[in-house]
């Protein structure tokens, strides 16, 4: 036997242990559960033998009884809300068989190849990452799905109770398909192990737990129903709690077991396809921040997300000498190609994108469009900045700050933001209230802005059915939480949010008055193009201007790129 194969043996024992661990702690809540019942059994039993007789062992024996009769009543309740607990799923956008013939196939390849059963289906999150889940649980079987049980050798028991494998799309998108074969390896690897009847089974006791602690948590009981839940959910967090350390190594345990048998597999191009894992984070989350979040500020979400991830990476590539040789990789077959349809699984990805890490609407509307790469800085950065801008001057009427023009006291100009700033007084005094009356306009449109909760439909999925049932929606089976569950920034200051402001309406003054227009940095995000470069210096001399009151670096940039700060501004 080799080294691999010692490892693994010993990786899938250490889990098999942990797992009798938890069923133990199961086992033994059981036994606590049915002691008094067993205890009025013998003393019922002694009674009609004859022994143990007198008032004193009767009152004890029916005590007992009613001991036991209640500890069993608690018993079954916390059982039963355990048992009808809905575990949380992960929302993923599912990948059936016909839409994606040639991933499948790659998959049950790979299963055959380490020996394991095939995932029982395939989806996809908006996230770097892969990992299988499991979905037996009734509730969540929901829909025909798809499957991988036509692989050779699949029995149908195996296709029902195997986990589900979830890609992270933009993997797909930026990976070749080798180097997504390799990324797999280890995760299909972990079939293998959750095919375990004991870890199968301690899986199901930890989610159950987990389950039913957050059903018990859920907001809108009333006090007939939510106390029995707040009960369970206590109950269950006890035994949690016991078992959180087991479960902990024996997920470590597995996942070296899976990761040992992968060696077998596609070992040397793991290291490399690993950095392209990290790389692709870099390039999302740059794209999600940067890029996406002002557009789902402004009612837009981009369609093609994943796409972008390709763009951004290029771009870093590009930039970076040390990323030089990963713009050779983009002549190899994408992963992506192993689907039918990949701009439809983009744009469906997109979607819950903006779902998880904004809270947007399940499906497109009048106030939430979607929009592609060509019309993004028209559609996205000319609008947000010239909303920008019309805020800093409702904001500035309000605080009763006069207009710089003469003529026509009527217009907007860049002049009267910078002369208020600078005006007497100091930042301090003109800067902060300013920053304090936009900060509140913001707090206030995003009150009353409409709430997108997470039981409306799946909005499209890879074979293009948008508008899916909502009883189908994964997102609803995270529980009523608000949205977003993922945010990506912290709330922005007053200071963050003039600034912003700021720039926004020099940028329109440059577009207006210089020939200036809006563009897109795939790292970066919303750009000001003049002269078709773009000008990325703006940030150091507004901040002059916001925090120090000092509009001499901004007067030298506006002269320098022709930008009339007396001239009117068009706003939204």
């Amino acid at each position: 036997m080799s080294g691999i194969d010692v490892g693994e043996e010993l990786g899938a024992r250490a889990a098999q242990a942990r797992a009798l661990a938890l069923l133990r702690i199961r086992s033994r809540a059981l036994a606590v559960a049915i002691l008094p019942a067993a205890v009025a059994v013998v003393l019922f039993a002694a009674d009609a033998q004859g022994h143990l007789a007198g008032p004193a062992w009767d009152a004890v024996r029916w005590t007992v009884l009613g001991v036991a009769v209640v500890v069993l009543l608690v018993t079954v309740l916390v059982a039963v809300s355990v048992a009808r607990a809905r575990p949380a799923m992960s929302p993923t956008v599912p990948v059936p068989e016909e839409g994606a013939p040639d991933l499948y196939r790659l998959v049950r390849d790979l299963a055959d190849r380490l020996d394991v059963p095939a995932p029982s289906a395939i989806a996809l999150t908006p996230d770097c990452d892969s990992w299988l889940e499991d979905r037996t649980h009734r509730a969540l079987r929901r829909g025909p799905g798809a499957s991988l049980r036509k692989g050779p050798g699949v029995s149908a028991e195996a296709a029902d109770t195997a986990p589900v494998l979830v890609i992270g799309s933009p993997f797909l998108w930026w990976m070749r398909v080798a180097e997504l074969r390799a990324v797999l390896a280890p995760v299909v690897a972990g079939t293998g192990p959750s095919a375990h009847p004991d870890i199968a089974a301690a899986r199901r006791f930890v989610r159950g737990l987990d389950a039913a602690i957050a059903d018990a948590a859920a907001p809108g009981r009333g006090p007939v129903r939510g106390a029995p839940l707040a009960f369970a959910g206590w109950v269950a967090r006890l035994l949690l709690r016991a078992c959180r350390g087991h479960a902990a190594e024996m997920e470590r345990c597995v996942a070296a077991a899976a990761s040992m048998r992968a060696q077998t597999v596609d070992y040397g191009l793991r290291i490399a396809a690993q950095e392209q894992v990290g790389l692709a984070y870099a390039g999302w989350d740059r794209l999600l921040t940067r890029v996406a979040l002002p557009a789902w500020r402004m009612g837009r979400w981009p369609s093609r997300l994943d796409a972008g991830v390709v763009s951004a990476l290029t771009e870093l590539s590009r930039r970076d000498r040390l990323a030089d040789g990963f713009a050779l990789r983009l002549g190899e077959r994408p992963a992506c190609d192993l689907l039918e349809e990949p701009g439809v699984a983009d744009e469906a990805a997109s979607l819950l994108a903006a779902r998880l890490f904004h809270g947007g609407p399940a499906e497109s509307g009048p106030g939430w469009a979607p929009v592609d790469w060509q019309q993004y800085p028209d559609e996205v950065v000319d609008r947000k900045w010239r909303s920008e801008a019309a805020r800093l001057h409702r904001v500035l009427d309000t605080l009763g700050v006069p207009r710089a023009s003469a003529a026509d006291p009527a217009v907007p100009t860049l002049a009267r933001v910078m002369e208020h700033l600078a005006g007497p007084g100091g930042p301090g005094g003109p800067g902060e209230a300013l920053a304090a009356g936009i900060g509140a306009a913001v707090a206030r449109e995003e009150a009353e802005a409409p709430v997108h909760g997470g039981g409306q439909g799946q909005g499209g999925q890879v074979q293009g059915a948008a508008g899916s049932d909502p009883a189908d929606d994964p997102l609803d089976l995270w529980g009523p939480g608000p949205l977003p569950l993922f945010p990506l920034q912290p709330p922005r200051t007053g200071t963050e949010l003039l600034a912003d402001h700021v720039a926004a309406m020099v940028c329109c003054a440059a577009v207006d008055t210089a020939g200036a227009a809006p563009g897109l940095d795939w790292l970066d995000g919303p750009a000001l193009l003049v002269g078709g470069e773009r000008r990325a210096d703006l940030a150091a001399p507004v901040l002059s201007l916001v925090e120090d009151g000092d509009p001499d670096p901004l007067l030298s940039w506006l002269a320098e790129v022709g930008v009339r700060s007396d001239k009117p501004v068009r706003l939204v």
